[in-house]
């Protein structure tokens, strides 16, 4: 009798060494301190994402929080239960990584100084490949720590900073950011919590319907003015402590918690508030615009976290069609199965060259670069919408090589699918956000951002250059004519835009690859050629098939792709246990 093949399980794979182009890409995009600083950490958490933090991230989606209203013995004692697998995750995340701090101050991973935005970005890259829920509350942390020291009152950015960047789980304040109301969805301006002035303090009256980490210690909450003007005009941002100074529960409630599609492990809750105290951000009026600097980071956090999905998809893919036989030879074999795994391969590359480069551009931007500024402002739209949505596509083909086994929930596929489309909604939906695109074409920002394409294709071997530049000018001749009132094109022009734009990018990073990892810095030229030959150009539905030259050209670049780095264990191939 033949003995029973097993199913391919590529636990114990480290999912920083199994990704090739990874450590050459933080080459490019880390400064040359930060990249011996970085790959330590990298490869640490590369490690415990193949094994342990895969192992909780299943037992805590199976497991979701629970809202407790009161004690054993009756008194009110409002909180969530969070299962001990989350809470070894959040302990992983806000405390060995420090990945809601690293930006904020020095000290973490023995950086003397805050970190870049690219260390936090490739290490939460990593961190969601084993889970997703837990990347809410640490970006939100985050965001409202980043907005809280740019807007608000040195004294009460004194009071809570130490806390929000701790990594002491004990002393540690968590963030979240209280903004949609169940009339006003995404129309901001159709908010109608009221903040009103009562003696010494703000007080917030009002309901909201969707808020993520809902127990947080602090959040941030959009609210009008009672004399405040209609739309966005007449809000302003408030800072909501959990607890007062004299240690009681501040007036709002948690309702209930919701019952979501993906992201089970972490809960989102509807609030009440009944006159809670909070504290004013900045000036009154100025709410929008400020929070609008939260909601950016957090959109680039979304679209970083989908990158990092699709990356986990491509490799477990890969893994699974090297290793499993049918049909008389290995998946990988078969040409239709490359056929499949390159269209992945492509997108999610596209998506991790428009994150890290959107991180890149950020630490130039908050350097004081106004030009960078507005590219990034162009860029954090076009990634939460395309990214975003390609996760989804990229983890149903995921679970389709993997085959039945994919649809159960043993493996992870189905919790990464609906993970994947959590993306497309939180911080504003695919029309939402496309408009957005072209509202930022509007101001200028489309020709700042064409400018820095064109800037990044003169290093750009000139004959593949050409072809970028010119599929950059059409793509943001066609954003323009959009932005110009073409509304019903936007979700056309805008991921256009994001195709041209990432092609561009990939062109640029394998020019400045092609010295120091001339294999990576090959793939990503062909990368980008991928992407203008069959996202940018006209293709005829019903032409006849084309030759196999192609598909035999693409098969080294699939098998760059990835590499296995577990033993037939399932230990780590690299001597360090999975702890």
């Amino acid at each position: 009798m033949a003995q029973r093949t097993p199913i391919p399980d590529s636990r114990g794979q480290n999912a920083f060494r199994s990704d090739p182009a990874f450590a050459a890409l933080m080459r490019v995009y880390a400064p040359d301190d930060g990249v011996a600083l970085l790959t330590p950490a990298l490869d640490r958490m590369g490690m415990l994402v193949g094994d342990r933090l895969e192992r909780l991230a299943l037992t805590a989606d199976h497991n979701p929080p629970v809202l407790h209203r009161r004690d054993r013995t009756g008194a009110p004692d409002e909180r969530v239960e969070k299962h001990p697998a989350f809470e070894a995750l959040e302990r992983v995340a806000f405390g060995e990584f420090g990945l809601a701090a690293m930006s904020h101050r020095g000290g973490v991973l023995g950086a003397a100084a805050p970190l870049p935005p690219i260390a936090k970005y490739a290490l939460v890259y990593l961190f969601v490949q084993a889970e997703f829920g837990l990347c809410c509350p640490l970006s939100m942390t985050d965001a409202l720590t980043r907005t809280l020291r740019r807007f608000a009152d040195p004294a009460l950015v004194a009071r809570y900073i130490d806390r929000l960047t701790s990594q002491d789980m004990e002393t540690l304040a968590q963030g979240a950011m209280f903004m949609t109301e169940q009339a006003a969805g995404s129309d901001v301006g159709a908010i109608e919590t009221v903040a009103r002035r009562e003696a010494a303090a703000w007080r917030l009256y009002g309901d909201k319907w969707f808020c993520s980490n809902p127990d947080a210690d602090l959040a941030m909450v959009l609210a009008r003015t009672e004399d405040g003007a209609d739309g966005t005009a007449g809000l302003s941002l408030f800072l909501l402590p959990r607890h007062l100074p004299d240690g009681t529960r501040n007036a709002y409630d948690i309702v209930r918690l919701k019952e979501k599609l993906g992201s089970r492990s972490m809960a989102s809750g509807e609030i009440t508030l009944r006159g809670a105290e909070a504290h004013l951000v900045g000036g009154e009026g100025q709410g929008f615009k400020q929070m609008t600097d939260m909601i950016n980071m957090s959109r680039l956090a979304n679209g970083v976290r989908s990158a990092g999905l699709m990356r986990r998809c491509v490799s477990e893919s890969l893994y699974i069609a090297r290793h499993r036989a049918a049909f008389g030879g290995s998946l990988i074999d078969k040409p239709l199965m490359r056929r499949q795994l390159i269209k992945m391969l492509v997108t999610a590359e596209q998506g991790r060259s428009m994150a890290f480069h959107a991180a890149w551009v950020l630490a130039r931007a908050d350097a004081g670069d106004a030009d960078r500024a507005l590219v990034l402002r162009s860029l954090t739209p076009l990634i939460k919408f395309r990214t975003c949505r390609d996760a989804r596509k990229v983890a149903g083909d995921a679970m389709e090589v993997r085959g039945g086994c994919g649809y159960i929930e043993e493996f992870s596929d189905a919790r990464v699918l609906r993970d994947a489309h959590l993306g497309s909604i939180w911080e504003g939906t695919g029309n939402i956000v496309a408009l957005d695109v072209a509202r930022v074409a509007r101001k200028a920002g489309l020709g700042t951002l064409t400018d820095h394409l064109h800037e990044l294709l003169l290093e750009v071997p000139a004959d593949r250059a050409a072809e970028l530049r010119g599929v950059v000018d059409r793509a943001a001749g066609l954003m323009a004519r959009v932005a110009d009132g073409a509304e019903h094109e936007a979700r056309r022009g805008a991921t256009a835009l994001y195709n041209a734009a990432s092609a561009a990018i990939m062109g640029w990073e394998a020019a400045r690859l092609s010295r120091i990892a001339p294999d990576v810095a090959a793939d990503r030229a062909t990368l980008a050629l991928l992407v203008v030959a069959h996202r940018l150009r006209p293709a005829d539905p019903l032409a006849p098939p084309k030759d196999a030259g192609e598909d035999a050209a693409l098969a080294g670049l699939l098998a760059r792709a990835g590499v296995d780095t577990a033993d037939p264990d399932g230990a780590s191939g690299h001597g360090m246990a999975a702890q």
